[in-house]
């Protein structure tokens, strides 16, 4: 939802992802976590998360491209790693432990504003919207 300020920018055509797609792709994650007695089965979570739950709105071939790419920042082996970044300023990270205070203090530390960086856009898409 909050990437919805910024429209269109930096795809080709507009989609109009919704709530049912997110709760889809959680129910899947979900599903294929506890079914996988060994490995995270990352290929089949970027699969059905980018070709079936989203990927089967995306028409344009260039906008397939880049909706695979952002879900390959957050669909891979090193996000379990201690304080995988997502992004350069290092202020967006994947906060190391399973702690629900240490996840709740590092959300509250976190800007009261959307900043473009967390969607993987340069700072000048403020500009725009």
């Amino acid at each position: 939802q909050e990437r919805k300020k910024f429209g269109p920018l930096g795809w080709n055509i507009r989609y109009e992802f919704n709530d049912s797609d997110l709760e889809t792709s959680r129910t899947v994650l979900k599903m294929l976590l506890n079914d996988e007695d060994e490995a995270i089965p990352w290929d089949a979570l970027l699969f059905v998360t980018g070709d079936i739950n989203y990927g089967g709105r995306v028409t344009d071939d260039l906008d397939r491209r880049l909706l695979l790419a952002i879900l390959k920042k957050y669909y891979n082996p090193e996000i379990i790693e201690d304080k995988y970044m997502l992004s350069d300023s290092e202020i967006y990270y994947v906060p190391s432990g399973f702690e629900v205070n240490e996840y709740k203090k590092y959300i509250d530390s976190l800007p009261g504003t959307d900043d473009p960086e967390v969607f993987g856009m340069h700072e000048n898409a403020n500009i725009t919207y």
